[in-house]
């Protein structure tokens, strides 16, 4: 595969993973083509050209963001070695469309690595050389943005869409810390008479017995919205089958029931970055 052919094999992700990080999708589109011009001018051989168009969209974003609003003047650990960025971003799919108000309140580089950790799935190695600072500092970083995200304003009720698409992309990654993060220490699940019958757990109590139960699960499960709630539905066949349905509060899931009345799940609406579709 020439260089245009896997540029283009790439686009559509590339633009994706800018569209998140920058709330704006024609301003994505302007610095994936930067990236585009820059790979043309790029003379070395690249051996992971997913990759390397990772690293330079991201750090074209990040340079955008702080053009917008300038990061504090913190100091962070530099590092001069790139490591290769992860290929896949499929989980970056389902998060709401709350993220894009939650990261106004974030850094640019809190933004960027919380983007890239808890939305795409992305390790912190890749995340530290993308912000071209150490492992451990862009572990910071992110934790940083996550407290801010946990404590949100009020008014902001579409914060909770975030906290439920973040709680299944850590189910899915097997991340069981991000799961504790997520959930009330006194968290419950719970499941209506059709799911049990289904094999669902009728009852899970505490938050760490949750989290162990989710970790590593539910990669069958896709966001969608019931009851015009924010939730996650276990589909077969293209069929929903049980709905994820999450209670959160002050920045935590409380409760999550399983949910399987056919007339709820008759309702169930896939979700796409917050939009709904049939």
């Amino acid at each position: 595969m020439d260089t245009t052919d896997g540029f283009e094999a790439e686009r559509a992700r590339l633009v994706r993973l800018a569209t998140r990080v920058l709330g704006d999708a024609g301003e994505a589109e302007d610095v994936v083509q930067q990236a585009w011009l820059r790979l043309r001018r790029t003379e070395e051989p690249i051996a992971n050209l997913g990759g390397w168009l990772t690293t330079v969209t991201t750090r074209l974003c990040l340079d955008r963001l702080r053009a917008r609003v300038p990061d504090p003047a913190e100091p962070t650990e530099q590092v001069a070695s790139e490591a290769d960025p992860i290929q896949a971003v499929e989980l970056a799919d389902s998060v709401g469309i709350a993220l894009h108000v939650v990261l106004d309140r974030l850094s640019p580089a809190e933004r960027v690595a919380f983007v890239l950790h808890d939305s795409f799935g992305f390790e912190f190695s890749t995340v530290a050389a993308a912000l071209d600072v150490t492992p451990a500092a862009a572990r910071k970083l992110a934790s940083r943005a996550r407290a801010k995200v946990r404590q949100p304003a009020p008014e902001d009720r579409l914060a909770e869409w975030e906290i439920v698409d973040a709680f299944m992309a850590a189910a899915r990654g097997g991340d069981f810390d991000r799961l504790l993060e997520l959930l009330a220490p006194d968290a419950e699940v719970d499941a209506d008479a059709a799911a049990v019958a289904t094999g669902t757990p009728d009852r899970i109590a505490g938050g760490r017995n949750i989290a162990a139960f989710f970790n590593g699960s539910a990669h069958a499960a896709l966001a969608v919205f019931a009851d015009d709630r924010p939730a996650f539905a276990w589909f077969h066949l293209g069929q929903a089958k049980v709905v994820f349905d999450f209670d959160v509060a002050d920045g935590l899931v409380q409760r999550i029931t399983f949910r399987a009345d056919p007339a709820l799940l008759e309702q169930v609406v896939r979700r796409t970055g917050g939009a709904a579709s049939r």
